[in-house]
């Protein structure tokens, strides 16, 4: 048993949580996510490291709450238990002295995105980081990305901003004026992710992703989380989850993790129908500032 020693409503629908973990704070490294399971009937659900502390024996995440695994985490309180928490899984991100690095992000993203910035800069690295939400509601851990950053970009898809738009744009826009970069590294939803995949692909700089599809075991033996880059299939679980944006095949990650759309759906409505109880607490034990109290 884990225990949730800290909750925090970040923006609509996103959450953070920091679980007691000292055998996975202690071994922790950029880029690599856990498998979390809430209780016995729960599914084995992958999230990415927002950070880890190995003298609290902590360790961080961040996740956008879509469905039922998510939604029962959310329901939990401080001082509440998960079942398992498995890891750190997952290959480190390559960390080097590039040069002049992007670092885009949204949502959910933003988390893995701060132990990564933190890492690039240590290794010499100038970091350009731009983060996008649909509004200002949906931005947080902003003065954290300033602070870490050589620079900072907040784009918002309603246009509300100096800089309206979306990731994508920006990163189009700031090669097209004849900005550096020698490496991109991006966070995010799927979508996200192509988009800026296929935004920085005419300049040919080298676009990394971080997949963390449908996953069972998370050791590379059941296959659920096959992805296809560049005509192979890999496994995300143990061969990532980091791959070359411009090689991977969208089209087909994007259909794989539909294809179960309906089940969840209903899973999700049972769910809520038998639990609308344990929900309330998302919404009423949270602050005007969103840090949530046992």
């Amino acid at each position: 048993m884990y225990r949730i020693c800290e909750k925090e409503v970040l923006a609509p629908n996103i959450i953070h949580m920091r679980f007691e973990a000292p055998r996975i704070a202690e071994a922790a490294r950029p880029g690599q996510f856990l498998i979390l399971r809430v209780d016995d009937r729960g599914e084995r659900l992958p999230l990415s490291l927002a950070g880890w502390d190995p003298e609290l024996g902590t360790v961080d995440v961040v996740f956008y709450v879509l469905g039922t695994s998510t939604m029962k985490l959310a329901s939990l309180k401080v001082g509440d238990n998960v079942l398992n928490l498995a890891g750190p899984l997952g290959e480190p991100t390559e960390v080097s002295r590039f040069g002049e690095v992007i670092c885009a992000c949204g949502c959910f993203g933003i988390g893995p995105t701060i132990p990564l910035i933190k890492a690039l800069k240590d290794a010499g690295n100038r970091v350009v980081t731009v983060v996008e939400g649909r509004g200002r509601s949906f931005i947080f851990w902003e003065e954290r990305l300033r602070d870490l950053s050589d620079e900072l970009h907040v784009v918002f898809g309603d246009g509300s901003c100096s800089e309206p738009g979306w990731a994508n744009k920006f990163i189009s826009r700031y090669l097209e004026e004849g900005n550096r970069a020698d490496r991109i590294f991006v966070h995010g939803c799927p979508f996200m992710m192509m988009v800026v995949s296929e935004a920085s692909r005419p300049f040919g700089v080298k676009t990394v992703v971080s997949l963390t599809p449908l996953m069972v075991d998370g050791t590379g033996m059941c296959g659920a989380c096959r992805v296809e880059v560049g005509g192979e299939t890999r496994f995300a679980c143990v061969d990532g989850p980091d791959f070359d944006g411009h090689l991977v095949n969208w089209r087909t990650l994007t259909n794989r993790m539909r294809q179960l759309v309906d089940e969840e759906d209903l899973s999700q409505r049972l769910w809520e129908r038998r639990n609308w109880h344990r929900l309330v607490h998302i919404q009423t034990n949270c602050n005007t500032n969103g840090r949530c109290y046992r």
